[in-house]
Order: C-alpha cells, then structure tokens, then sequence
C-alpha cells in the first residue's frame, strides 16, 4: 500500500484554503483579495469580503467588492495570504502616507510616535 502524494493537481488544491484569506490575479490583470467561501470543479470561486487592489507604482488602494464570484477561467494565479504580514505592510503603508502628508502641510512628524515625552 502506497502512501498518497500530499500534492493534489489542479482546482481540488485549493480545498486546504476554504474560508482563509487569498489573493486571486484574474487574466484581465485585476488583483482580489477576500475569503474563499466556496470552489466547484471548474475552479469557479466565491470570495467573501473581497476587495480589489490597484497598484500604482511603489503604493497601492483597496475598492471594496463585497461578495465576487470568479469564472475559474479567468483565474491566473489563487494563493493565501499571510494575514500578519499584510497588517504590517499597511500599518507601513498608513504611517508613510501620514508623515508625506504631515511634511506636506508644513509639520513635522514625530520621530517616534510609540514613546510618549513628559514635558514637565
């Protein structure tokens, strides 16, 4: 008796990804990202809260979408995502949008806003 191959071909991969985090890139160059609710044979997918991000050179924004559903053929590439560090890359993203925007305006951003200074 042989051990099965842990690889499985195709759409059932996906299976170990139900109601996880992914990224899909369509063929039309769209990237989504949202919860794989559901996968059939033909590699149609569901996403739930899904969101659809553009990239313009180093930044990116997000459109909410909500509820997408995939034509598998359309599909290019589907992997999950890593959660914590894509909390990370925005928390990134968030703080560098703010210290342009604070310089923008005139202000100087603070060098370090996790320290709080006692100006007695």
């Amino acid at each position: 008796m042989d051990i099965p191959d842990p690889y499985l071909p195709g759409a059932i991969s996906l299976l170990d990804q139900l109601d996880k985090k992914i990224l899909v890139i369509l063929r039309d160059g769209r990237t989504l990202i949202g919860y794989l609710r559901t996968i059939d044979q033909f590699a149609n997918l569901v996403l739930h809260e899904a969101l659809e991000r553009i990239h313009v050179d180093k930044m990116y924004g997000d459109i909410q979408r909500g509820i997408f559903v995939i034509r598998g053929e359309n599909v290019v590439l589907a992997g999950e995502i890593d959660e914590e560090k894509e909390k990370t890359t925005e928390k990134k993203q968030l703080e560098e949008t703010r210290n342009r925007i604070l310089k923008g305006s005139g202000r100087v951003p603070a060098a370090r806003t996790d320290i709080f200074y006692d100006e007695t």
